[in-house]
């Protein structure tokens, strides 16, 4: 800090006497200033003398501990620094787009235009409140709690991106309270209902369930699958990619969810024949794809509309049924033929044995039964030796 003061606007000196000056009676009368590093001024003016140095003071301690930052420097509007950050985050292209998205939709209607330094905590507060209840005004419905501690999670991320460039002092977002989201338990469709599933499938698409029920693969892994990923001689499955589809941009090729979801998976026989007998009826599709959607790659919006959705129909199953059900179908039944935890998160391609766990612990046969056993096993145990030791 180049240099500061505490002045009087009320009196001067002059002549060596205290006279008023002319700005006496006519509002604060402490004038607190410094100058930065870069010589440029800072001002405020206080009422008493006392708050004045204090507030100097802090300014002062900040500046030693390195932790000052200039009042201007959070005039930025909240949406000009949040592109910036977005611009430069190290994200998948997926990622990238689900950023944008819930910025744009959930997060400048109602922080873009103010300044960072001006959104207050209440502020956040406020704006949790009315996604949780929905904001007509801006024509949003209610939103899930998961899905506002995600818009929460992003926003909370670009202030304190601010305050380490130093444009503002403290996130609004520490402190915040969220929606309590509800645990639901993953209930996988039954055999009878994939089969029913498949048979309301059009020709093109039924080895698609059936490879999904077989391998547990993921819709974009599904659909970004090639017939050089697939060794019918040794019965494996590489994934190593998935398609990829961004607001804007046709489908493309991109790595998988995670490190973790790069993996081999054994193939069933039943998925070889299965796919074998497609590949025979409907042949290769662009870039070796297996599934294709009027000969093109299958774009997300589309397969639903004009495929899922009816088959869902079709096979009187609830409307609610996703494609990701399947996937936890292949997970109940590794669990249901005695699978490890270790050998289902590689199969799936979780990135650890606790996200496996998370989701599926619930599937393991006898679990319940298995507890009460372990414990009567061993009081019971000691009961009996405590009986038969007692006198008759």
């Amino acid at each position: 800090m180049a240099s500061k003061s505490v002045e009087d606007n009320w009196y001067t000196k002059k002549d060596g006497k205290v006279v008023p000056t002319a700005s006496h009676g006519k509002g604060s009368r402490w004038r607190a200033r410094y100058r930065d590093v870069a010589g440029k001024e800072h001002a405020r003016r206080f009422g008493r003398k006392a708050d004045a140095q204090r507030w100097l003071d802090e300014v002062t301690t900040s500046v030693m501990t390195g932790q000052y930052v200039d009042p201007q420097a959070g005039q930025t509007t909240f949406e000009a620094y949040a592109e910036q950050w977005r611009a430069v985050q190290v994200h998948r292209p997926t990622t990238q787009n689900h950023y944008e998205l819930v910025l744009r939709r959930y997060a400048y209607p109602t922080f873009g235009a103010r300044t960072l330094s001006s959104i207050l905590p209440s502020d956040v507060q406020g704006w949790i409140k009315r996604l949780e209840t929905g904001d007509p005004r801006n024509r949003q419905r209610p939103l899930s709690p998961a899905t506002i501690a995600v818009a929460h999670s992003i926003v909370s991320g670009v202030f304190r991106a601010a305050i380490r460039d130093r444009r503002i002092t403290g996130n609004p977002c520490d402190g915040s309270k969220l929606p309590k989201t509800q645990t639901v338990r993953v209930v996988p469709p039954t055999t009878e209902q994939i089969h029913a599933l498949h048979q309301a499938m059009p020709a093109a698409f039924k080895a698609m369930v059936t490879l999904a029920a077989g391998t547990g693969i993921r819709q974009g892994e599904c659909f970004g699958l090639s017939v050089d990923r697939v060794d019918f001689l040794r019965r494996t499955l590489t994934v190593d990619r998935q398609l990829i589809k961004v607001t804007g941009q046709a489908p493309f090729f991109g790595p998988p969810k995670t490190a973790a979801s790069v993996r081999s998976i054994p193939l069933p026989q039943v998925v070889v024949d299965a796919l074998a007998a497609h590949l025979a009826e409907h042949g290769m599709g662009p870039h070796g794809l297996l599934f294709t959607l009027d000969d093109l790659p299958v774009r997300r919006a589309s397969f639903f509309q004009r495929v899922w959705r009816p088959a869902l129909k079709a096979a009187d199953l609830p409307s609610d049924t996703h494609y990701h059900s399947i996937r936890h179908y292949y997970a109940s039944l590794l669990i249901r033929h005695g699978e490890s935890v270790k050998t289902v998160q590689a199969r799936l391609g979780h990135a650890s044995a606790t996200e496996t766990l998370d989701t599926y612990s619930h599937l393991w046969p006898d679990s319940d039964d298995r507890t009460r056993e372990a414990v009567d096993a061993v009081l019971l145990a000691d009961d009996l030796r405590t009986m038969a030791t007692r006198e008759p």
